[in-house]
């Protein structure tokens, strides 16, 4: 007999999303993207595929790159989480945000917030990245715009300006 998840089990979450600490009590089976929609109202993560294939769900978890759809909330315990809202401060945009607007790396924007956070956490473990490592990197963000051209020209730009 196979063991069953009970779902009204609930996990004591201690988590920093954005700089803010945040603790209480996540059912064990909330995905980090329900937690943050839904609890948070951080509603820049985009919801897509629901299966780790498209990216538009990307946020970083101690500055790695994850798909928020099939990360358990709970796996964030003791952790930080950067989404999009996390990145400006202020008013004033990220570096790689304001190179996205500068070169049109969006058409209908839906990808966007998955591609820049990709791309930030490229960015944070390679400062230089070449337009090949920069492809590879994001080989697992899609685009149905087409707009591929555009955010590597943003990430490439955005990387010039953080040298």
């Amino acid at each position: 007999m196979q063991d069953e998840l009970d779902t009204s089990q609930t996990f004591a979450l201690s988590v920093t999303v954005n700089g803010r600490p945040w603790s209480g009590d996540v059912p064990v089976e909330e995905t980090l993207i329900e937690f943050l929609r839904g609890r948070l109202g951080l509603t820049g993560t985009k919801r897509s595929c629901e299966a780790q294939v498209c990216g538009a769900c990307t946020v970083l978890v101690d500055r790695r790159p994850i798909s928020s759809c099939s990360y358990l909330t709970f796996e964030a315990n003791g952790k930080s989480v950067l989404t999009i809202e996390g990145l400006a401060i202020g008013e004033q945009l990220d570096p790689l945000q304001a190179a996205f607007i500068r070169n049109i790396g969006a058409q209908c924007g839906y990808c966007t917030p998955g591609q820049i956070m990709a791309a930030k956490a490229l960015l944070l473990e390679n400062p230089s990245p070449t337009r090949e490592q920069i492809a590879h990197w994001l080989r697992g963000n899609i685009c149905r715009c087409g707009a591929y051209p555009g955010i590597a020209a943003a990430i490439l730009e955005a990387s010039r300006e953080k040298r």
